[in-house]
């Protein structure tokens, strides 16, 4: 007999019991809509800007993209370089290291100064902010082979890149699917940021109209669509590292 798949049941249960919780706590407390609406409100917001939601949200979801896959890239092949590289090894990971330690938030102004309100200063706050987990658990995993392993390379007498490409890479994917959960999860923070700090479009931008506007739940709305892209983002690149 077949099994039946648990998860959307379970899922479908904390979403009730989330909204449940959301709308006993608005009765409750009698708080005022303009602070925290109930969840029929809300949903009625995004039903009644479903259009204007969608629109933003492509903004959003392509920065959030673009970014991912650049700094993924990039980080992937620093990964390699320095594990190639003892030269670059020296070199780079002190500077790797020195680069986390400023927060790229406090540089989202910069680059909005510099690259201006598009989606450039978007996508490039989005590749820094994965950059070094990608790179860090990357590189990690590569310097992780087994002694085994790196002692049957040496007896066979592999060249640096066989040796990386067919033992280190191969051992070290594990720890770049950790790396690449934690960029999933930073990505949508770091968009919305980058949106907030200076933007014409995107969904960080209509929430703050919203707020400005004492819209609270359009505002909602548009954290709750910006939650249900971060799952399926999240469930997406969980389905690909399995």
């Amino acid at each position: 007999m077949r099994r039946l798949n648990i998860a959307p049941l379970r899922a479908a249960l904390a979403l009730f019991v989330g909204l449940a919780l959301w709308q006993a706590v608005v009765w409750l407390t009698d708080v005022p809509r303009f602070i925290l609406p109930g969840p029929g409100r809300v949903g009625l917001a995004l039903w009644d800007n479903a259009a204007l939601l969608a629109e933003h949200a492509r903004f959003t979801v392509i920065n959030l993209l673009t970014g991912l896959a650049a700094g993924v890239a990039l980080g992937v092949a620093t990964a390699l370089n320095l594990a190639l590289s003892p030269g670059a090894r020296m070199m780079l990971r002190p500077m790797l290291i020195f680069a986390q330690a400023v927060p790229v938030f406090a540089l989202a102004p910069i680059l909005t100064l510099w690259l201006g309100y598009g989606a450039a200063s978007k996508i490039v706050i989005v590749m820094l902010v994965i950059y070094f987990p990608v790179t860090s658990a990357f590189f990690d995993g590569l310097m992780r082979l087994p002694p085994p392993l790196a002692d049957m390379a040496q007896m066979m007498h592999a060249t640096p890149l066989r040796r990386l490409f067919l033992l280190q890479v191969p051992h070290a994917l594990p720890a770049l699917a950790s790396g690449l959960r934690l960029a999933v999860v930073y990505a949508p923070f770091a968009v919305i940021i980058g949106e907030w700090v200076g933007s014409s479009r995107g969904l960080g931008h209509l929430m703050l109209l919203a707020n400005g506007r004492g819209q609270t739940e359009l505002m909602f709305a548009s954290l709750i669509v910006l939650a249900g892209m971060s799952l399926l983002l999240f469930a997406a690149v969980e389905r690909l590292v399995r």
